[in-house]
């Protein structure tokens, strides 16, 4: 077989790993998923929270999940960084199949997140909230943190110079000795973000992050997030439910409803499904209503 035909297999095959995801950002189409998740499911006792889920993402894909409260999609995030495990499916992350780690594993494996609340050190600097997340590049050793040996000092030097490059990015760099816990809420937002991408992640979570924020800085945070995907060439899946958020920056959006995706399209095609909006609005009856 040619090149050509290599090149043709090669991409016929990612398509089929990417089978039953609506929209493949057309810079992804020549790899495969970084995010493969197949059938899962976790239950509470008798409740079934999440079902038979499945999605995959492109390497550079920016994705939605979206839904009404209680749908199960932190539930989903949850099981995708280990806080629960699944009683049944699995994901693959980068190719690699992720049953049997815990959270500090799939962190350092490549998934970092965000929480809904915000989660920081107050007490500590924005500096070293961020070097919390440097976590998995530190070199030294425990005793030689005691004794403040010369490995010690590299370390801290080489975290010190990553933290505030990292801040620089995000035009921080000034408040890099500030406590965290005075920071104005946009910017407590950016510097979980900041922490998370510290722990070098293939996959970014963001839980909610325009919650919360006025209609600027949910604008400025949509620029961020493309600056993320572009210059940390990462994935990024998120929840939101501000919908000019969720249709203005995903590329790929998928419904949950009941622990169960009912729908997954572009933006344009979710909203105008009616499932979807049957799920969010209720099913409304006849008579004067379907008019309105």
């Amino acid at each position: 077989m040619n090149r050509k035909g290599k090149k043709k297999e090669e991409i016929n095959r990612n398509l089929k790993d990417f089978e039953g995801h609506s929209l493949i950002p057309e810079r992804d189409i020549e790899a495969p998923p970084i995010l493969k998740i197949t059938g899962l499911g976790i239950d509470f006792g008798g409740l079934t929270a999440v079902d038979d889920f499945n999605m995959a993402l492109g390497r550079t894909e920016i994705a939605g999940l979206i839904g009404p409260n209680g749908a199960g999609k932190t539930t989903i995030f949850n099981l995708l960084t280990k806080v629960y495990q699944p009683t049944r499916g699995k994901f693959l992350l980068d190719g690699k199949d992720t049953s049997g780690m815990n959270t500090v594993k799939i962190n350092r494996a490549g998934i970092a997140r965000t929480f809904q609340n915000i989660r920081l050190f107050d007490k500590l600097t924005v500096e070293e909230n961020v070097k919390v997340g440097l976590h998995n590049d530190i070199n030294y050793s425990f005793f030689s943190g005691i004794f403040r040996t010369p490995a010690y000092r590299d370390g801290e030097k080489e975290a010190h110079e990553r933290a505030l490059d990292l801040l620089d990015i995000f035009n921080m760099a000034d408040l890099a000795n500030a406590p965290a816990g005075s920071l104005p809420y946009g910017a407590q937002r950016r510097l979980e973000i900041i922490r998370a991408l510290a722990t070098d992640p293939k996959v970014l979570l963001l839980d909610e992050p325009a919650a919360g924020m006025n209609p600027s800085e949910t604008s400025e945070l949509m620029e961020t997030i493309r600056d993320i995907r572009d210059q940390f060439e990462i994935a990024i899946l998120l929840i939101e439910h501000d919908m000019n958020l969720v249709m203005g920056i995903c590329e790929a959006i998928a419904v949950l409803n009941y622990g169960k995706i009912i729908a997954k399209g572009t933006p344009a095609e979710i909203q105008s499904n009616p499932v979807v909006i049957e799920a969010y609005l209720g099913k409304q009856k006849g008579g004067a209503e379907d008019g309105q």
